[in-house]
């Protein structure tokens, strides 16, 4: 069985790791590289860094950023917020990253993930969804719609067709952020992350909603998922990557246990 991956999230504005709620009321927590060394040293599987208004302000991604954080960690890490092309994906590949992560510009533009696969291979392309639970299922059958632009903007996507497309072109994982949980740290949201796991054929990673090392175990096990990213849980010291990984195994979850 392969090993569940947990991986911490960093979201970057101006220039620093802030968190909130659904993108709001964010505050300040550390530099990006030193948080990102510090979770290194914890035992984390991979890292993601989220500039959460480079798309929407229309500003290229910290390459810098990506560099110095290439030289602190040997784990994989990916980069999202501000991929505007393919020469923007391969300036973060080349300054380190493993994977480069496409949200808006897919919504908009859904042959970068096809020619960014074809260029640096589909497990360096993840496709970031933003759905939201919605009532009214004529235009969205799932259930779920996509939102673009920092969950400002709704697209009337279907979350499912979109994901299900999005494999068909070429992306090699797919994180599932539930705009309703983000940020709270009442748990994942199941149903929405078990949707998209069990009607695709790449990797699912489930954000949005971890509060302690339970959220994890349930949506490994209830909703499949096969990694799970972690954010306000471990920023402000409520639990450490070690003692996830121990609640983890004590309930049977394959997990890298060398940390």
């Amino acid at each position: 069985m392969l090993t569940r991956r947990i991986i911490p999230c960093l979201d970057i504005h101006n220039k620093v790791v802030t968190k909130g709620v659904r993108f709001q009321n964010n505050v300040v927590l550390g530099d990006p590289v030193e948080m990102a060394a510090r979770y290194y040293e914890d035992g984390c599987d991979e890292l993601v860094f989220y500039d959460i208004t480079a798309s929407a302000e229309r500003r290229p991604i910290d390459i810098e950023m990506v560099t110095e954080v290439a030289r602190a960690v040997r784990i994989p890490f990916a980069v999202g917020g501000g991929i505007s092309s393919l020469g923007d994906m391969e300036r973060v590949l080349l300054a380190g990253a493993e994977k480069v992560s496409v949200n808006s510009l897919a919504v908009r533009n859904p042959q970068i993930i096809a020619d960014g696969a074809r260029a640096f291979g589909a497990q360096c392309i993840v496709l970031g969804m933003d759905p939201v639970a919605v009532a009214d299922r004529s235009r969205c059958p799932s259930g779920y719609e996509i939102t673009v632009r920092g969950f400002r903007e709704h697209t009337g996507m279907d979350a499912l067709e979109w994901a299900r497309r999005a494999v068909d072109l070429g992306a090699g994982e797919i994180v599932v952020n539930s705009v309703d949980a983000d940020g709270t740290r009442s748990g994942f949201e199941i149903a929405l992350t078990k949707l998209i796991a069990d009607n695709v054929s790449v990797p699912v990673v489930a954000s949005g909603g971890a509060g302690n090392p339970q959220h994890l175990v349930d949506v490994f096990i209830q909703a499949h998922a096969d990694a799970a990213i972690i954010a306000g849980m471990i920023h402000k010291g409520d639990y450490t990557i070690g003692t996830i990984k121990t609640a983890l195994v004590a309930s049977g979850i394959p997990i890298r246990q060398h940390w």
